[in-house]
């Protein structure tokens, strides 16, 4: 990526990459992108014309989104990130309807299968749950996140709801995903573990709910930095199966048995609504795998890997529910941030900035064939993708060219597994950092 430039009188600054999200609507109404802390927005109106949304409503976010999603009918849509701010939009007006503070840095994000709440994770272990409905004037508490859950100050990478709302899991950079029974008046907490899903041997960088169908209860599917795919009983916690991502990379396993220290990390996962496919991406490939899951045996299998041009890496996936779409994104946003600085303060500042902002969108077009039965796979060229040249002119911003967008896709991506993996540190070194935290620091001032 091209360096950002930064005012000269601006010093001590943090360069942060993030990479850039997509998510389409349940209806496919709309396609939305988040890059840096900008969301782009693209709508399909009902007479099939194109409506082009701008946001102006206040608070934004004034640093990286690190998640999105909207609710399983599409009313509602989340934003939150690095800002510790956490948005709920209305899907169809866009306008903010909440916001909400947290008070660490915020990591995913899902609302309630009925859309009352919204819950959110943050990079210090907690799971905060909020309603959707908007406060009154009078009273603010509706404003207000309680703490749902904690896992033991570990960055909380994923986090979903079962299809029939019972469920809530949680996963984790210490390897884990922890399946939590959602009470029906979870503003007082969710203390009952139904299962611990314990197998990954690296940190859990994505985990997704199979469908609504009968056959698809109980089932989950993870993804991690030890480049697997691993199927689950959630009830139980049971590891039905695992899928060697590198196989399909072309890495493998070192003779000893012992992961390959060039392991790609699994980034991104997506299932189609009726759950016969899994789009996984990972972080050196340049395409995505399609995966199924058998539902009598319980087991993955490799149905096609879609090899995309221009060195396309994807840091995103989003299937259409409506449609047989595959939407992928790539590329990120590099923010600059003064050290130490509080993400509110430097807003009114103008201390936060994003800079090389570069992203590229790609649709695949999935069908069966009658006869065969065997998944074909088309990339769409730019003027085939709904929307055409002007979703992607308004999602993409600039056409960039794709070396760049490749170059901030892995810079991003380098940064999540940076993020993920655990730093060893010297005792003098440890000892060092113990003195310099900021809740030291506050407790020496008072």
């Amino acid at each position: 990526m091209k360096d950002c430039q930064m005012d000269p009188s601006i010093e001590g600054g943090v360069k942060e990459i993030a990479p850039s999200l997509i998510a389409v609507h349940p209806l496919d109404k709309s396609v939305v992108v988040a890059i840096g802390p900008n969301l782009r927005i693209f709508s399909f109106g009902e007479d099939g014309t194109a409506v082009c949304h701008k946001i102006t409503d206040r608070p934004s976010h004034s640093d990286s989104i690190r998640s999105i999603c909207f609710d399983r009918k599409g009313d509602f849509f989340a934003s939150a990130g690095d800002d510790k701010l956490v948005n709920i939009w209305n899907a169809y007006s866009w306008h903010c309807i909440k916001s909400i503070r947290s008070e660490k840095r915020v990591s995913a994000a899902s609302f309630s299968s009925d859309a009352r709440y919204l819950m959110f994770a943050d990079k210090f272990g907690v799971v905060w749950i909020a309603t959707t409905s908007v406060a009154d004037k009078m009273n603010h508490k509706d404003d207000r996140a309680e703490p749902l859950l904690a896992h033991c100050c570990s960055i909380i990478t994923g986090l979903e709801i079962s299809p029939n709302g019972r469920f809530i899991a949680s996963a984790d950079r210490d390897f884990k995903i922890r399946v939590s029974v959602l009470p029906k008046s979870p503003l007082q907490g969710a203390h009952e573990i139904q299962s611990f899903c314990l197998g990954h041997t690296n940190f859990v960088s994505c985990i997704s709910f199979l469908g609504i169908q009968a056959d698809c209860e109980g089932l989950l599917i993870s993804g991690g930095g030890d480049a697997t795919v691993r199927l689950w009983h959630y009830m139980t916690g049971e590891l039905l199966d695992t899928y060697e991502a590198e196989v399909a990379v072309g890495l493998g396993k070192c003779s000893n048995g012992v992961d390959n220290p060039t392991s790609s990390a699994v980034t991104a996962l997506s299932v189609s609504s009726d759950s016969s496919l899994i789009a996984v991406a990972i972080e050196s490939l340049y395409g995505v795998l399609l995966l199924n899951c058998n539902l009598q045996s319980r087991k993955l299998a490799l149905l096609k890997k879609v090899e995309l041009p221009d060195s396309f890496i994807p840091t995103s996936l989003a299937f259409g529910n409506c449609s047989h779409n595959l939407w992928m994104i790539t590329g990120g946003a590099e923010v600059i941030q003064l050290d130490g600085t509080n993400p509110v303060e430097s807003e009114v500042k103008n201390l936060v900035l994003a800079a090389s902002a570069v992203t590229r969108i790609r649709v695949i077009d999935l069908t069966y064939n009658g006869s065969s039965n065997l998944l074909e796979s088309r990339v769409l060229d730019d003027a085939s993708v709904p929307g055409g040249e002007k979703l992607l002119t308004v999602l993409q911003g600039d056409k960039s060219d794709m070396e760049t967008a490749r170059a901030a896709a892995e810079a991003a991506n380098t940064a999540l597994k940076n993020l993920m993996i655990k730093r060893q540190y010297s005792t003098e070194t440890r000892e060092n950092r113990k003195k310099k935290r900021n809740d030291i620091k506050l407790k020496n001032i008072t």
